[in-house]
């Protein structure tokens, strides 16, 4: 099943969800459209408790996301400029911070809010021939989707900055190299579905506490890391989830996991 707006489709298929931005034309650029469309499908996707993976891509061949409608934001005062900013942060909030496992499917241009939008996902895939970079700086302004702040977590601070200050972009490779994407495919589409599969095969509690622990964790000195790990652990011990998951052991079986 699956339901559109102009600019965003998101298709239900069991514990894996696709959403995809639908603004080929833009090269799926964020304007206001878009950026409301992804912040919906975020909700929607965070109250399904069997869901265990969604799989975000661009459509067309062009691009994954090119960043900012600079069209459209050539068309806006200065209030509202702060205004779209604070609305981008927060769904590209909605989305890092989602129960559900987000893996980008990158294909193309892949630039500044674009990449900050993979940024905000858990895991990345890259299509050969893809470019990935945050030329703001090039641009007069500075990454303000939380490129400046995810981006050194993920890869580092002294790579980061080098992305970051010279506005140079990556192609997949290097990327890679870099941990900035978690695998590469000749098909970005079918390597994320292979990734969401994986993921699939755990059980939906456990993907949000897991994500949790490592998402709230990681700042944390190793002492209230671990208090906090603990914590995590603890809101599985009393699901069904679990209980199901040492039966299936038991009888040889998958486990029917049901988000409980």
């Amino acid at each position: 099943m699956s339901t559109a707006t102009p600019s965003v489709i998101v298709e239900r298929d069991g514990p894996v969800w696709h959403v995809q931005i639908n603004a080929p034309e833009r090269r799926n650029a964020l304007g206001r459209a878009v950026v409301e469309g992804l912040a919906e499908a975020a909700r929607a996707v965070a109250q399904e408790k069997t869901v265990r993976a969604v799989i975000l891509s661009g459509a067309g061949e062009k691009a994954f996301c090119a960043g900012a409608d600079l069209k459209e934001r050539r068309g806006m005062a200065e209030p509202e400029v702060r205004a779209f900013v604070t609305l981008l942060n927060d769904t590209f909030n909605l989305i890092a911070g989602s129960p559900k496992v987000w893996i980008a499917a990158i294909q193309g241009a892949c630039l500044g809010g674009g990449l900050e939008l993979a940024l905000c996902c858990d895991l990345r895939v890259a299509r050969d021939g893809a470019s990935l970079g945050l030329p703001e700086a090039r641009l007069g302004i500075i990454p303000g989707a939380g490129g400046t702040q995810r981006l050194p977590r993920l890869i580092g601070v002294a790579r980061a900055k080098e992305l970051v200050l010279t506005g140079s972009r990556v192609d997949p490779v290097e990327a890679l190299r870099l941990g900035l994407v978690n695998r590469v495919a000749q098909d970005h589409l079918a390597g994320a579905r292979a990734l969401a599969a994986e993921v699939a095969l755990c059980a939906p509690i456990s993907l949000t506490q897991a994500k949790r622990a490592v998402d709230l964790g990681g700042d944390l000195p190793m002492e209230a890391g671990l208090r906090w790990e603990r914590a995590c652990y603890d809101v599985t011990i009393p699901t069904r989830d679990r209980v199901e998951a040492l039966e299936a052991f038991a009888q040889k079986r998958k486990p029917d996991f049901k988000g409980e």
